[in-house]
């Protein structure tokens, strides 16, 4: 939904959806917004029109890296995460002050969404491969359409969001960070 958050819904009546209606956003898998992100990045901050990404797989395949090079320099740095041990080597670059991306995906689940422990599994537990493979296969053949595109997003903005500039807009989407202060609590995980 591209950062819209519930009330978005309010505009939506799944009874009357139909088979085209069903739309994806750019990008290989279910998993996030990674590639759609790169290349909305690429064209607003570079003026480069980014057709295809390349993920080169780091440590493992769940943690893998995208850049964008313009003049023999690296602008952009993105990363995907997937699994928690992903997750905590990124935590401990973050805190060691080597964390060189601009934007990463995190999930939770290794290989991904369609990968978690949520989805079909063998009787043994295991992951189905070939269930995986067809559902990989049957959301690649959804129509993809890119966020701004999709009039009930302009319609959120529009109508709710009182513009895409405006400061509800900027309250309702966008957030800032903040040093936290350290807990001296026992429950504290050590990442």
């Amino acid at each position: 939904i591209f950062g819209v958050d519930l009330p978005f819904f309010c505009f939506l009546r799944f009874d009357d959806l139909k088979e085209g209606d069903v739309v994806r956003h750019d990008g290989k898998r279910s998993d996030g917004y990674l590639e759609h992100i790169f290349k909305h990045a690429a064209k607003e901050l570079f003026g480069m029109d980014v057709k295809e990404i390349t993920y080169k797989a780091l440590k493992n395949k769940d943690f893998q890296e995208v850049t964008l090079e313009k003049d023999g320099e690296t602008v952009l740095r993105f990363a995907a995460a997937y699994g928690f041990r992903n997750i905590q080597n990124m935590v401990l670059k973050l805190k060691k002050g080597k964390f060189l991306y601009h934007f990463v995906e995190v999930l939770a689940c290794p290989g991904g969404c369609l990968n978690g422990k949520g989805q079909a599994q063998t009787e043994e537990g295991k992951p189905d491969r070939a269930l995986l493979a067809r559902m990989e296969e049957v959301y690649a053949a959804i129509p993809v359409r890119l966020p701004e595109t999709n009039l009930h997003v302009q319609r959120v903005y529009q109508d709710w969001l009182e513009g895409m500039d405006s400061s509800k807009a900027q309250d309702a989407l966008h957030t800032t960070y903040s040093t936290v202060n350290q807990s001296t609590s026992s429950l504290d995980i050590k990442w």
